[in-house]
């Protein structure tokens, strides 16, 4: 076989070598996303009046930077949860109260983002607000941060209460001064939720929900919260006077890894 032979059997087998790298990596890239279920909706059309303030959407976290599968902020639940939210609005409207959600359905891949930052020891940047007396290399131990959350099976929901007529919230400006999220009210950041002792997403023993050194008009508002959503079919997390997980819930056994974002609806009736 003359060299040239060779040579052109060689640049054929690359050829065929590239063009089967090219499709298998076409094929990696047209896989479709995951898609919600189909008893997810998105909370604001089953409520409108509730208000959202999707924190993982923004730098606003104790990550410091958007978390990974939140497309759009958006609350995604399963249609029962979003159904009794919407009962709890009903009656805190009556109240000249609101509704305001942090996080709802929260898929796995923003779940392993966590932990990925959890196990980055040297970045601090949000410690002086989210953990200031916690030491990172206690998230895991101390029971912060996980590598499974209810939140993936979407029947988990954080939130608080706002104050109607409701305010404008002041943007967040990542590389401003932080102020620890157990400061007195006027000095955290300032959220336009009603003052519950701490602000949210707060790595302290004072955001446990009967922590009794919350006292006052924090812990009336904490009880108002927790006893509307109680009385309705929510469980509060005792660690966390945001977290609450309706009961039953709908997928007990599964985390979802579908985006946050109404494309993951797509094909729902």
């Amino acid at each position: 076989m003359t060299r040239l032979s060779l040579a052109a059997r060689a640049l054929t087998a690359v050829a065929a070598l590239l063009a089967t790298t090219a499709a298998a990596s076409a094929s990696v890239q047209a896989k479709p996303e995951p898609k919600a279920p189909r008893d997810v909706v998105a909370l604001n059309s089953v409520d409108p009046t509730i208000i959202q303030e999707i924190r993982y959407f923004t730098p606003h976290n104790f990550v410091g930077e958007p978390i990974d599968g939140y497309r759009q902020p958006l609350c995604l639940l399963t249609r029962p949860a979003a159904e009794a939210l919407r009962a709890a609005q009903r009656k805190l409207l009556r109240q000249g109260r609101s509704l305001k959600v942090y996080d709802c359905y929260r898929p796995q891949r923003a779940v392993d983002h966590f932990v990925r930052w959890a196990k980055d020891l040297d970045d601090q940047r949000m410690k002086t607000e989210f953990y200031p007396n916690v030491d990172k290399t206690r998230l895991f131990a101390d029971g912060y941060i996980a590598e499974k959350s209810g939140h993936s099976r979407g029947s988990t929901v954080d939130l608080t209460l706002v104050e109607l007529p409701a305010k404008s919230a002041r943007p967040y400006h990542p590389g401003r001064p932080l102020t620890p999220c157990f400061a007195p009210e006027g000095e955290r950041f300032p959220d336009t939720s009603v003052d519950m002792g701490t602000g949210y997403d707060c790595f302290d023993t004072l955001s446990h929900t009967l922590d009794p050194r919350v006292q006052g008009e924090q812990r009336a508002n904490r009880l108002l919260l927790k006893n509307t959503l109680e009385d309705l079919g929510f469980v509060n997390l005792a660690e966390e006077w945001w977290h609450y997980t309706f009961k039953p819930e709908a997928h007990p056994a599964t985390y979802f890894d579908f985006p946050v974002s109404r494309r993951s609806l797509t094909g729902h009736n």
